[in-house]
């Protein structure tokens, strides 16, 4: 069941309402049923990893509650870790790794005649994966005392808003809010609603809009020149991070119309100045669990030069990893995880650089230009991460060179825009899109945006969402596109 159907729109009043008309004690089995309902929507046959991982880390995290035996403690964790992980690499790795070695058994004297596995990859299935592994992992740091009651637990795992995209939410945050009573509060209400229109406006209106021309180029790039390749990958930029946020804000409004306060998932993560700074804005919820559960276990910055750029180069990897079973995927991980090196290495080089030429002494252009590059850099990332396979990555890199002689021609320019296979009026379109989405996110600045209308007057506050539904409705893409991150 997608956010952006019509069966949402009916499923969640319906729950919503039923949710405040029942008394608080019943609450917590309506959000579970609905929540199971809410994923067994895309496959029934699926509910039942969910159940496994909630019976196997309820039972586990009891365990290590129950005794004071460091190595009996040690072992329900790893019966968790074992568990969890065992199940996420079956639906999700196990055919990669496979043929990965399938291929390298072609240059070697040997046979491999291991079978692939024909699993659907179940959605969200990295997502609530680390969600109740946080809680296992906290349970055994002592910074969680284990839930009792089954359902609240089994809620925590499933609950149904950041179910199959996040934000991938800690026990301590969640867990509490799930046990606490929420009356119907106008205006929290209201800011709820506000942040799912503004979340499907980013989704339908935005990324969905942006992808008719992304899609087309990246599924043959050697049709195209760089111009067309750079055009389709900033558009790919904003198309992911408007889908992504896009759905965040959908669940973190959902939520919040039921009382239940979700992490920030985005900081306006392409007003960064750096690689670090851009990791710190975007996705956060993920990049905080590897941080806490990755990079600090391994020594964090606390070790070494040699070590930390070790720690720095194996979690970024792994992220990569997460987003998808694919060698794209690792590359792009790699990629990011050797920038943030060599920005790190490479700042106090920088800032001398910055004196010396004089940029230093206009602060903010200084910052406009970091921010620039910055986004180059991520845009160059994003090559790697959309292209379909390695080959597809070294065609378009070896013609992002080519063809920026165009722009100097108008009929050269309009032919171009031709051949992205849509009306040109959706590439200009997409450009209003972009510039418009820029623009209000400078002007509400790190708030939330359902924080930057509120400080609107009624009539204004109302008039900037009716606009913006009636934007959905005549300008949102009909065909109903699955999340980007669904698949991870």
């Amino acid at each position: 069941m997608l956010f952006n159907s019509w069966q949402f729109v009916l499923f969640f009043p319906t729950v919503v309402f039923l949710y405040f008309s029942l008394p608080h004690r019943y609450r917590w089995a309506l959000l579970l049923g609905a929540s199971y309902f809410f994923y067994m929507s895309w496959e029934p046959a699926y509910l039942l990893l969910i159940l496994t991982s909630t019976v196997v880390d309820y039972f586990a995290s009891l365990g290590i509650a129950k005794t004071s035996s460091r190595y009996k403690r040690k072992g329900f964790l790893i019966l968790s870790l074992c568990a969890n992980l065992g199940l996420l690499f079956s639906f999700k790795y196990f055919n990669f790794f496979s043929e990965s070695l399938r291929f390298l058994f072609q240059y070697l004297p040997f046979s491999y005649n291991i079978p692939a596995l024909n699993f659907l990859l179940p959605v969200g299935i990295s997502f609530y994966t680390f969600q109740t592994l946080s809680y296992t992992i906290e349970v055994y740091r002592g910074n969680q005392e284990p839930e009792k009651h089954f359902g609240y637990f089994a809620l925590y795992v499933s609950y149904f808003p950041q179910l199959v995209a996040g934000p991938i939410e800690r026990p301590m945050n969640l867990l509490p809010q799930l046990r606490s009573k929420h009356d119907f509060d106008y205006n929290r209400v209201t800011e709820g609603l506000g942040l799912i229109v503004w979340g499907l406006f980013k989704k339908v209106v935005i990324a969905d809009r942006l992808a008719l021309i992304v899609d087309n180029v990246y599924a043959q790039p050697d049709r195209f020149t760089g111009v067309g390749l750079s055009i389709a990958t900033v558009f790919f930029a904003f198309q992911i991070y408007c889908d992504f946020s896009g759905y965040t804000d959908i669940a973190i409004g959902c939520a919040q119309v039921m009382g239940h306060r979700l992490m920030r998932n985005f900081n306006r993560p392409y007003f960064a100045t750096s690689i670090a700074e851009f990791w710190k804005r975007w996705h956060i919820s993920l990049t905080t669990w590897f941080r806490d559960y990755l990079y600090i276990p391994l020594g964090g910055n606390r070790v070494k030069i040699s070590r930390f750029y070790f720690n720095i180069i194996v979690v970024f990897v792994i992220s990569g990893l997460w987003h998808g079973a694919n060698w794209t995927f690792i590359l792009w991980g790699l990629y990011h995880g050797l920038y943030y090196i060599i920005g790190k290495s490479t700042n106090s080089y920088r800032q001398t650089v910055a004196k010396i030429s004089g940029l230093s002494r206009y602060p903010r252009f200084h910052h406009i230009v970091k921010i620039v590059i910055t986004f180059v850099l991520v845009c160059f990332g994003w090559i790697i991460f959309r292209a379909n396979n390695f080959s597809d990555v070294v065609t378009i890199i070896s013609r992002l060179g080519t063809g920026w002689a165009s722009l100097l021609s108008a009929s050269e320019f309009k032919m171009m825009l031709d051949s992205f296979n849509v009306p040109a009026e959706e590439f200009w379109l997409g450009l209003l899109l972009i510039g418009l989405l820029i623009s209000i996110q400078f002007l509400h600045g790190p708030k939330r945006v359902t924080e930057f209308f509120a400080q609107w007057n009624w009539p204004m506050r109302r008039l900037a969402y009716v606009l913006l539904v009636l934007m959905i409705f005549n300008f949102g893409v009909a065909q109903k596109i699955p999340f980007i991150y669904f698949q991870f």
